[in-house]
């Protein structure tokens, strides 16, 4: 199970960091196997806006979007089916590593170029969702980080 420290510190007055409350927890009889920080690894995934959105010319299960952060726009080449043309999405630019590890490039997918990538919830690590783009309130800020959006 997964806790958030704000949540924790609701019910539990203490001026204790996550790391010492894991370390009271374990020995208390609750294991607590990780603690990990929102965010990290995050730094160039922003909130992105598909304001494109057609069939890949050259295969049949892919899209080719045009994402905007706001200032820029990106063409990304995408296999998910959920998402559509206004729909706000998590977009990780060019040097963005994903919690699993993977570091986004710009590449030639099938020959067309993708200059970053759209994410599910479980490419960021924040749950084991994995069929289809994380679909984002269409109020946040284009540009905006995603670990504070």
């Amino acid at each position: 199970m997964k806790l958030l420290f704000s949540w924790l510190k609701e019910f539990v007055d203490t001026d204790l960091s996550p790391h010492e409350i894991a370390e009271k927890l374990t020995m208390a009889g609750v294991e607590t196997s990780e603690v990990a920080y929102l965010g990290r690894g995050l730094e160039r995934i922003v909130v992105g806006k598909i304001r494109t959105l057609k069939n890949h010319p050259h295969a049949d299960r892919l899209s080719q979007c045009t994402v905007s952060d706001g200032k820029i726009e990106y063409s990304i080449v995408c296999g998910a089916r959920n998402i559509k043309e206004g729909d706000s999405v998590p977009l990780a630019l060019p040097g963005a590593r994903l919690p699993g590890g993977m570091e986004i490039r710009k590449a030639k997918i099938r020959g067309v170029t993708s200059e970053g990538m759209i994410c599910s919830e479980m490419e960021l690590g924040i749950s084991e969702e994995h069929q289809g783009i994380m679909i984002l309130p269409e109020n946040l800020v284009l540009g905006t980080p995603i670990a504070s959006a």
